[in-house]
């Protein structure tokens, strides 16, 4: 048996919702995760479930009784202490409460060299019963109790689209008067204002929020990292919003499926109070699956009615929040529906373009309802939020720059950019049959999976009339940029295009000035036909802003303009435009065996 970690994990988590102790230790051969991102039933492994000491190695199971009993003889307290399993082959979690770090650290190590020594298990142990009775208690968990808290939470968590609703519930509120606190991938704000920049959607932003006088509400973007490395910073929140799931950060932290990656996301679900409420997207079944575990009620939102899942939810009494065929979004309770705000005049959605706000309002929508606000304020926030630089900073960012349109977002996953994608060709049309042209700018940090950096260059390969590729350098995390271009590269191959024609820029912001600048490419070409450049942008979206503005852009983000816009995609000649080779359909593969960082160098 190998001890990989110890980890004191201050908040809720995967194991236990409440500060937990986590042994990680490998036992037998150490082998590398392989299989199915989304596996069968009979292959799915649940991350927080207790397995019994019978199923475990022996060895795992005695690590167990010796954290039982070095809490009885040497806390006088008796523990609750389970084992978990991994995907990672002979991966085992030990887990359990903890008040006091330092005596919690000094069990974990003296219960794993007890089980790993069993030859010199009493006298190892009447050591350790020693040094536990001198080890200073140590400090207490980070994290705020619900007999501490002052102000109500609402978590956000999902793949994609956990920033925009987050800002849009923050907008919601701010309109209808409220002083907000909220943590974002960008830093955290209060009242809209940045007080301290950088990712911030961990316990930290939490602890900044709920410690700060003034804010009588706390909107909180909680990340996949931030629960697995150290647990919620708070007790219980009054309400959630799970998003969505798809394939990112997998290969991550013991992360290896969909299914396990759900299952982080929703312990902010499951910390939810049952006076409140859990927002969950009926349009993703692993997100639906989520409404077993909690003790609050479930809204559920859908881009679909009519769906089995909607209408067997509101046959058993159950609240939604749908897109109806007339473009209104509402929420239905049983029988009754109440109107909230036509899609079109959500400024985000570009005039009901871009459906994954829609989605994202749809959830912006319920969640604001969990807290208490009416229809009227929802609908107030929805209509005010802006799709620009300040408002939703790199999400759906469109700059007019003459007949060149240049849409610039965050995303970095194969979902992000395929609704992207779907909403530039609402503007512009579909391949074959495009009314100009579509750019896109790829790329990704190096910390992704083979798989899915070849997916996601497919994803723009497939669907673009001309591709570039930007590096993300001070993302590679491990590989080298030849690996990372490589794997782009690759899925471009696949996806039919000839890479020849496949610039590769050392960033974002020299790609689209290159684009923009270089002639023969086709968003370059000044002739009057429409031209649009989708930009996914991590890291200089001010840079970028700074250097477009200069250039005689304008930033998209009113009813006017989206209107003006609109009739500009459709001013096109209609004729097919120059473009790459038709896709060919060997997608890479689905599975995957991980390569270490060498490996992928």
């Amino acid at each position: 048996m190998r001890l990989v970690e110890v980890r004191l994990l201050d908040g809720p988590n995967l194991y236990r919702l409440e500060p937990t102790v986590r042994i990680e230790v490998t036992v037998g051969r150490r082998r590398t995760w392989y299989g199915d991102r989304l596996p069968a039933r009979h292959a799915l492994v649940r991350l927080s479930a207790a397995v019994p000491p019978s199923q475990a190695p022996r060895v795992v199971g005695a690590m167990t009784r010796w954290v039982r009993r070095l809490h009885r003889r040497g806390l006088g307290q008796q523990v609750p202490v389970s084992i978990h399993r991994t995907s990672e082959p002979g991966h085992w979690i030990v887990a359990f409460p903890w008040r006091e770090a330092g005596r919690a650290e000094l069990i974990a190590n003296a219960a794993f060299r007890l089980a790993d020594e069993p030859g010199r298990g009493e006298r190892l142990f009447e050591r350790a019963l020693r040094r536990l009775g001198k080890t200073a208690a140590g400090p207490a968990p980070e994290w705020q109790t619900d007999a501490e808290r002052q102000v109500p939470i609402i978590s956000i968590s999902g793949t994609n689209g956990k920033s925009t609703t987050t800002r849009m519930i923050a907008h919601i509120a701010r309109v209808a008067g409220r002083h907000v606190g909220m943590t974002t991938t960008d830093g955290v704000l209060v009242d809209d204002v940045m007080i301290e920049p950088g990712d911030f959607t961990g316990p930290a932003g939490a602890k900044t929020i709920l410690e700060r006088s003034g804010v009588d509400l706390a909107v909180l973007e909680t990340a996949r990292g931030g629960i697995l490395l150290r647990g919620l910073g708070y007790q219980s929140n009054d309400a959630s919003v799970l998003t969505n799931v798809s394939g990112d950060h997998l290969d991550l932290q013991g992360v290896h499926t969909l299914p396990e990656l759900a299952e982080v996301k929703s312990v902010i679900c499951r910390v939810t109070r049952p006076d409140g409420a859990v927002v969950l997207n009926a349009d993703d079944s692993l997100i639906a699956a989520v409404a077993r575990r909690v003790a609050a009620p479930v809204y559920l939102f859908s881009l679909k009615p009519r769906s089995a899942r909607i209408r067997r939810h509101l046959e058993r009494g159950g609240r939604a929040y749908v897109l109806e065929a007339d473009g209104w979004m509402v929420e239905v309770d049983g029988h009754e529906t109440r109107r909230i705000v036509r899609a079109a005049d959500v400024r985000a959605t570009i005039g009901g373009l871009a459906r994954h706000n829609i989605a994202n309002a749809l959830a912006a929508a319920g969640g604001a309802r969990a807290l208490g606000f009416s229809i009227q304020q929802v609908a107030a926030g929805l209509r005010d939020v802006r799709n620009s630089p300040d408002q939703l900073p790199g999400r759906l960012n469109v700059h007019r720059l003459g007949n060149r349109l240049l849409i610039v977002d965050y995303a970095h996953n194969v979902a992000g950019l395929d609704v992207l994608l779907a909403t530039a060709e609402a503007l512009v049309g579909r391949r074959g049959k495009r009314r100009g042209t579509l750019t896109v700018i790829v790329g990704t940090a190096g910390d992704r999976p083979d798989d899915y950096i070849r997916s996601l260059a497919f994803a723009a390969g497939s669907r673009a009339d001309q591709v570039a590729i930007k590096e993300s350098i001070p993302y590679l995390r491990g590989r080298s940029r030849a690996s990372v271009t490589g794997e782009l590269r690759e899925g471009l191959r696949a996806a039919g295009v000839t890479l020849a024609d496949v610039p590769v820029y050392d960033d974002e912001l020299e790609a689209i000035r290159g684009e923009l600048t270089t002639p023969g490419r086709l968003a370059a070409t000044d002739d009057g036909t429409p031209r649009v450049i989708v930009a996914m942008s991590h890291r200089l979206r001010e840079e970028i802003g700074e250097y477009l503005d200069s250039a005689g852009a304008q930033v998209v983000d009113d009813v006017a303009q989206i209107a003006d816009l609109r009739e500009l995609m459709s001013a096109g000649d209609g004729r097919p435009p120059r473009s790459s080779p038709a896709p060919r359909h060997d997608r890479p593969a689905s599975r995957t065996r991980r390569r270490s960082p060498r490996s992928a160098a």
